[in-house]
């Protein structure tokens, strides 16, 4: 999830604000190799209690999402919890997903405060089978670019898998510039930065201008899902999605339609679900997703680390209904 929420931008819906999406789209072939690095990734929940991790949910969770046909599963992102997590549940959540994902690759998040951690945490993803690895440069003391740029260049000289840059500020404190983020997709192993949400009428300008410092093998995957479809049509490469971690299917119809072209199909799937992004964007991705799961009866209660706290009877209430709806309940 990804803070602060621009409230101002969502209070009208994509369909509003496209403004000749398909004129300013142009079609590209994924670069041989970082096919990985494209289409729809999900981000399950990691359903935990005080006691542990709950196994059940959580095979569930990455088999439902590997049954839906997604293109990777991202575990341990900021919806898996990562960060109130134990090296050994870690380790444990990275085996346990790559086995219950069967054939669909996995991403697995290894953010830590500590290089010494970070490389730990990338070890224990490699001998569990990741595909690929996430990062995201977690903070207590601000970092500056270049303790940011040797974190990400320590870790990519150890590593044998490719490597996710996690842009997310509104969590990390980081704010990456384009000058930062050339400077670490210049290094090896790096296949995709993760971008936060961006405006819809921004998305071409923004991604075009990303894609300028990079490599052209570096894939570009944006988060933020109310304005992923407008992400998507203005030529990210893939959609690191919270939604699809819960509703691959209903992530999947938007993710499709983009790929083929299909702006007003893609627009008119996500303006849809604008009951659900307001939930989104006022409560938090991960707490909204948490309520969902355990209301549909794929995970139990409670299933986030303290001192994190579900959402409240009133807005538990007020979610049902929208997603019964939605027809997602």
């Amino acid at each position: 999830m990804d803070w602060p929420y621009i409230a101002e931008r969502a209070a009208n819906p994509i369909s509003q604000r496209t403004g000749g999406w398909s004129e300013r789209r142009k079609a590209r072939t994924p670069t041989k190799g970082h096919t990985l690095f494209t289409g729809l990734s999900a981000f399950p929940l990691t359903p935990i209690d005080e006691k542990g991790i709950d196994e059940r949910a959580f095979v569930g969770l990455v088999t439902r999402l590997a049954d839906a046909g997604v293109d990777s599963i991202g575990a341990l992102g900021s919806t898996g919890g990562y960060a109130y997590l134990s090296r050994e549940q870690r380790a444990w959540a990275a085996r346990t997903a790559v086995e219950a994902a069967g054939t669909t690759p996995v991403i697995v998040g290894i953010g830590a405060l500590r290089t010494r951690d970070v490389l730990n945490l990338a070890a224990d993803a490699q001998s569990a089978g990741a595909a690929a690895v996430l990062l995201a440069p977690m903070t207590y003391q601000p970092l500056t670019d270049d303790e940011v740029f040797g974190l990400y260049e320590a870790v990519t000289a150890e590593i044998s898998v490719p490597l996710v840059v996690y842009d997310n500020p509104g969590t990390t404190h980081v704010r990456f510039s384009d000058e930062l983020h050339g400077r670490i997709a210049a290094l090896p192993k790096i296949g995709s930065i993760k971008i936060p949400g961006i405006a819809v009428e921004e998305a071409p300008e923004r991604i075009a201008v990303l894609r300028a410092v990079i490599p052209a093998h570096v894939t570009i995957g944006v988060s933020g899902d109310w304005l992923a479809a407008g992400g998507l049509l203005g030529g990210a490469d893939a959609w690191y999605s919270v939604l699809a971690g819960l509703f691959p299917e209903t992530a999947l119809a938007i993710t499709r339609a983009a790929q083929t072209g299909s702006s007003a199909a893609a627009v008119a799937a996500s303006d849809r679900l604008e009951p659900l992004w307001a939930f989104f964007r006022r409560y938090g991705s991960l707490r909204v997703v948490s309520a969902a799961a355990e209301s549909i009866g794929l995970v139990n209660s409670p299933n986030l680390p303290l001192p994190l706290l579900p959402l409240d009877q009133a807005a538990r209430k007020e979610l049902e209904a929208a997603l019964v709806k939605l027809g997602l309940s």
